[in-house]
């Protein structure tokens, strides 16, 4: 006798078999990012100090000024016009003493007291009130020694003498059948600063007739500047 083989499955078992349809939901919370405490602290850092800088700059801004600066290059004796002129934005310093724009009339005018670069901040002892240098007269550099110049410090608009005085013996002995010693009158348009021996080069107008001798006298350090007295 056959035996029958029965197909019907389980109710059970046809469950466990079948996955469910659609999501499976979450039962648990998903793990959360935990922040670090010293990332979070350098952040608040970062921002603290941006935060600093700003305020300063913002500060910094409010308390700069305006002072006159130089648009050009300026010869020693040249007169200084408007357009030489320019603005420039600067926190005060104590140890500057730059002229303020509201005074750049008192500049324009003046004549420089010496060869000024251009964006050089304009103060009072850089320009004076003395004649600028005329038309026929010409400007020649002195490197003056301790010796060959007053002790009294010269000013732009003295008026001076260049002597002659030669340092060889040749030179002094033709010089000496001479009544007097050559000299040259002259003005002076502008001094550098003494350097580390205390020579400073000391620039004077002169006629240009008188400048080609000058400038030999000086080429070889034969010239002591002689301020002369006033009036």
């Amino acid at each position: 006798m056959a035996t029958t083989l029965s197909t019907r499955k389980s109710k059970g078992a046809d469950s466990a078999a079948t996955p469910p349809a659609g999501p499976v939901p979450i039962t648990q919370d998903a793990p959360r990012r935990r922040r670090r405490p010293v990332v979070v602290g350098a952040g608040l850092a970062l921002a603290a100090v941006g935060a600093l800088v700003a305020v300063w700059q913002v500060d910094e801004a409010g308390n700069r000024v305006p002072v006159i600066a130089l648009a050009q290059d300026l010869k020693a004796g040249q007169t200084v016009k408007k357009s030489d002129l320019a603005v420039a934005q600067i926190a005060p310093d104590a140890a500057l003493a730059p002229v303020p724009v509201s005074r750049s009339g008192d500049i324009v005018g003046k004549t420089a007291a010496a060869d000024l670069p251009k964006g050089s901040l304009v103060t009072d002892a850089s320009v004076h009130e003395g004649a600028p240098v005329a038309k026929g007269r010409d400007t020649v550099g002195i490197l003056a020694k301790p010796g060959q110049l007053p002790a009294q410090r010269l000013r732009t608009g003295d008026a001076v003498a260049l002597v002659h005085t030669p340092q060889d013996n040749a030179e002094a002995a033709k010089a000496g059948t001479q009544k007097a010693p050559d000299s040259i009158s002259a003005v002076v348009v502008g001094l550098s600063s003494p350097d580390a021996n205390g020579a400073v080069v000391v620039d004077v107008a002169v006629a240009g007739t008188d400048s080609p001798s000058l400038a030999t006298w000086a080429a070889r350090g034969a010239v002591t500047i002689v301020l002369k007295a006033a009036g």
